[in-house]
């Protein structure tokens, strides 16, 4: 029986979508490669880097794949949809390895680190890995402070790069699923309360996260954090309040489902609630865009990884 990994399509991060790599992909993929800078830290990527490597790259992805052997996903950023790196998850002879580039414009912007924190995820909750390494170019400092940021610890000098650079002296790295799922339980647990306000015309209100907060610019639920003092359905009235400038009753809160999500520093729980009645004209009151949408346009929106779950259950229920 096939792993389940292989059936799954994307990965979610804050400001990231991993998603399988396509076709059309291919003018990204050599935007990204074909650059020395790129490619020197590397021991497959060739130098330059044509179409023609671009679509070798692919076929051999696809068929790793269904073979179960290798896991390779494009790193997109969730807002513009730029293909701005791969990562993949090697699953061959020897021990299980995992590698991954980005382009060069994008360096800098923590975008490694989302995509690896996804990847770790997958291979050990997912794919069922009991332990990853990485081997980094000794010329590649970056690498591993990324790596120690993630979770890996070093572990020995080796010549695990492979192709061109078989006879590099990389420095291993190494993270043990044991360890990640303690380093996980050890995540502060935040609960959160969101809102879906449903209009006479049945469609849904969406607030963007302002700039300056975490997440800024993706479509959410309307909410916020619960206070220690407070119930879920209160801490929704309050926030509405503060957000939107209308005033709704805990009454009129029908609880629908919940959303349960791993972030880099900490875990949310985070239930949803339908609400149909408010008084007072809807307001942006604290920065954020509004927009009214219908259930069918709502996975057409940019969304925190959180959020993304609930819009197939909303199709579910509402």
């Amino acid at each position: 029986m096939a792993s389940p990994a292989v059936h799954v399509e994307t990965l979610e991060t804050p400001r990231l979508h991993l998603r399988r790599l396509v076709l059309g992909d291919v003018a990204g993929l050599v935007k990204g490669c074909n650059n020395i800078n790129v490619a020197r830290y590397t021991a497959l990527i060739p130098h330059p880097y044509a179409d023609s490597d671009a679509q070798k790259f692919l076929e051999g992805a696809w068929l790793d794949r269904n073979a179960h052997s290798r896991h390779v996903f494009g790193i997109e950023t969730r807002i513009d949809g730029d293909l701005v790196g791969c990562i993949e998850l090697n699953m061959g002879n020897g021990p299980d390895t995992f590698g991954y580039w980005i382009g060069e414009e994008f360096w800098g912007q923590g975008y490694v680190t989302e995509a690896i924190l996804a990847m770790l995820r997958f291979a050990f909750q997912t794919a069922g890995k009991v332990e990853l390494c990485a081997a980094v170019h000794p010329d590649n400092p970056a690498s591993v402070r990324v790596l120690e940021k993630t979770g890996f610890k070093y572990d020995r000098i080796g010549t695990e790069l492979g192709g061109r650079c078989t006879d590099v002296l990389a420095e291993v790295y190494v993270l043990k699923a044991k360890d990640w799922f303690a380093r996980e339980s050890k995540k502060p647990k935040l609960l959160v309360s969101a809102i879906v306000l449903i209009d006479p015309q049945q469609r849904i209100l969406m607030a963007t996260r302002p700039a300056g907060k975490s997440l800024a610019g993706l479509w959410e639920f309307p909410g916020g954090k619960v206070h220690d003092d407070e119930t879920p359905e209160q801490a929704l009235v309050r926030e509405i309040q503060e957000e939107l400038l209308i005033t709704i009753q805990e009454s009129d809160l029908e609880p629908l489902t919940f959303a349960s999500h791993a972030y880099e520093s900490f875990h949310l729980i985070m239930p949803l609630y339908a609400c149909r009645a408010w008084q007072g004209s809807v307001t942006p009151a604290e920065g954020q865009s509004l927009k009214w949408v219908s259930l069918d346009q709502l996975d057409q929106l940019p969304m925190p990884p959180a959020d993304i779950p609930l819009v197939a259950m909303l199709k579910k229920l509402l």
